[in-house]
């Protein structure tokens, strides 16, 4: 006696096809190459998590140089006098400041430059 697996198939064949859902082309409509496309698409996310680390990373300290430049400051000797006066403050925190607080950014500054 053989077994027949046809609704099990169907499922995941409506399950891959319905998270394909405004793909282009065939990639939403054919299940062999909407597959292709749903595995992919797992792979740019995943990737996509980790890089998007570095892109916040770059503009944190793209709104710290900016605040700094006003005071006539380069990024990196601040960040190195941080380090020395063991100011555990981290980029996050300090272009949030930088943005929405001038006053406490400019009283970290004035500290870590005294």
């Amino acid at each position: 006696m053989r077994v027949k697996g046809g609704i099990v198939t169907r499922r995941r064949h409506k399950k891959v096809l319905k998270a394909t859902k405004g793909f282009r082309l065939t990639k939403s409509k054919l299940y062999k190459v909407a597959h292709e496309a749903f595995l992919h698409a797992g792979q740019y996310s995943f990737q996509h998590r980790r890089k998007r680390i570095n892109d916040f990373r770059r503009l944190w300290i793209a709104r710290i140089n900016a605040a700094l430049k006003a005071k006539d400051l380069s990024y990196n000797i601040f960040i190195h006098n941080l380090r020395k006066k063991n100011v555990q403050l981290n980029r996050h925190v300090l272009a949030e400041l930088a943005v929405n607080a001038d006053e406490t950014f400019n009283k970290v500054v004035d500290f870590v430059n005294a």
